[in-house]
């Protein structure tokens, strides 16, 4: 289904869209970033949420692990000014010192990173007064922290990695700890009664 989604993405009607749920039209926009003049978006994957924050003249850079992917992005989206590139995602924030107004990811990297090593970095990496802002699918209920998943499939070559999963007050203390002012976390329920929710979770940096 992703593969699927992914590939639409990239078709020559294909337009720049932001959308913090998996439920198109769903949910708040992006004003919940406020009006950054720059953005840094963590596992930007398609690439679609930062072509639509740089075609509004926000200085937009977004770093993903595929260089497959950043090929992609860069070839169909480069037109809006948007920056793309291929990097670990801890790598990057420990190596670039460049300070960001907003910090966002969008069922990306803070779903796949370890919460412990990923949220003061991305502290570090925000303007006073930034916010960092980011989404994906609720924990299942009784099934909390780092939960291992395959990749690709049950079959063939055992590639693998990890997905954080966290209460939302488990969430915010997390994101205190790591040096953030504030933050909230909470659930959005879907659209239709009984679907998977979404996760969303803004901090503010002091």
């Amino acid at each position: 289904m992703w593969d699927a989604y992914a590939a639409s993405v990239f078709k020559d009607d294909a337009e720049p869209v932001f959308c913090w749920t998996q439920y198109a039209g769903h949910g708040p926009g992006p004003e919940l970033l406020g009006r950054p003049r720059s953005v840094l978006e963590i596992g930007c994957g398609t690439g679609r949420a930062l072509a639509h924050r740089s075609g509004l003249g926000i200085s937009a850079r977004g770093v993903d692990l595929s260089p497959v992917m950043v090929k992609r992005t860069t070839a169909k989206w480069g037109g809006t000014g948007a920056d793309f590139v291929c990097a670990e995602v801890l790598e990057h924030l420990r190596e670039r010192t460049q300070a960001y107004d907003a910090v966002y990811s969008l069922f990306g990297a803070a779903w796949f990173t370890d919460p412990g090593r990923l949220l003061p970095l991305v502290r570090q990496r925000l303007n006073p007064g930034g916010v960092f802002v980011f989404s994906h699918p609720p924990a299942i209920p009784g099934a909390y922290g780092p939960q291992g998943m395959y990749k690709g499939g049950f079959a063939g070559r055992a590639m693998f990695t990890y997905r954080y999963s966290y209460r939302p007050a488990v969430w915010e203390r997390l994101l205190t700890r790591a040096g953030f002012a504030s933050a909230d976390a909470q659930v959005l329920d879907a659209p239709h009664p009984g679907h998977i929710g979404t996760l969303l979770v803004r901090a503010v940096a002091p």
